[in-house]
């Protein structure tokens, strides 16, 4: 069973992270704002105007911020090898064994799986609907990518705040998160040694490595305490 966390630890820089945190923050206030000087609303369509505007400004922040990160938008938004397409930003960052292709979703709240729609469904079939032989850069979906979605949860108290940031991976099934953490506690996973492989037995078709033993020391014949049984006779 593949490990997710370890995944997208190996293939997300820690600084994209970061960074997206203060735009995505930064955009959520500036739809407040917006909305506050500028649309003379009743409380009920001021917040469904803000929902729309702060998901707009944090999606276009997202597609800038990865972009500055190394991560390669999907081209025309089209997942190779499928008859699938993305009408979101999504970007994919290469690991040392397994890509990750990284979107961005609002939560209605912390922990709850965001509504699903073209863009995510597609994502979330990646392990299982791509064919091996058609991909041949980084830029392209590889057959053993995972999808992970950077998520904000808006705060429900205080107007223009986000009350969680998160890293969540939905399953295929689009129906319940198979990982979710906040993202100040994924991030302390950064610069922590992965744990070293235990060595397979020979069962398991690995080798088992044994050291050298150490050479005994070496003493001339005539100083030996038995050098009179080396006197010829075999004895």
């Amino acid at each position: 069973m593949i490990d997710v966390r370890r995944t997208i630890l190996d293939a997300v820089p820690k600084d994209l992270l970061l960074d997206l945190e203060d735009r995505l923050r930064a955009e959520a206030l500036k739809a407040n704002d917006v909305v506050r000087r500028e649309l003379a609303l009743n409380p009920k369509r001021s917040r469904e105007a803000e929902g729309q505007i702060r998901f707009r400004l944090q999606e276009q922040g997202y597609e800038e911020v990865v972009q500055l990160h190394g991560g390669h938008l999907l081209t025309d938004g089209v997942m190779v090898g499928t008859n699938l397409k993305v009408f979101q930003p999504f970007a994919r960052f290469v690991g040392p064994k397994t890509g990750v292709i990284l979107g961005f979703a609002s939560m209605p709240e912390r922990k709850k799986v965001p509504p699903k729609n073209m863009s995510r469904a597609a994502g979330v079939t990646l392990n299982v609907s791509l064919q091996t032989s058609l991909f041949a850069d980084d830029r392209s979906p590889q057959p053993t990518d995972i999808f992970a979605l950077f998520l904000t949860a808006r705060d429900r108290e205080r107007a223009g705040m986000i009350e969680e940031i998160a890293i969540g991976v939905i399953g295929s099934d689009y129906k319940d998160f198979i990982f979710y953490e906040s993202l100040e506690k994924f991030l302390g996973g950064y610069g922590v040694p992965q744990a070293p492989t235990e060595p397979k037995s020979p069962a398991d078709g690995g080798s088992i490595v044994k050291l050298r033993q150490a050479r005994k020391l070496f003493i001339p014949p005539e100083t030996r305490p038995d050098k009179d049984s080396e006197d010829g006779t075999g004895e």
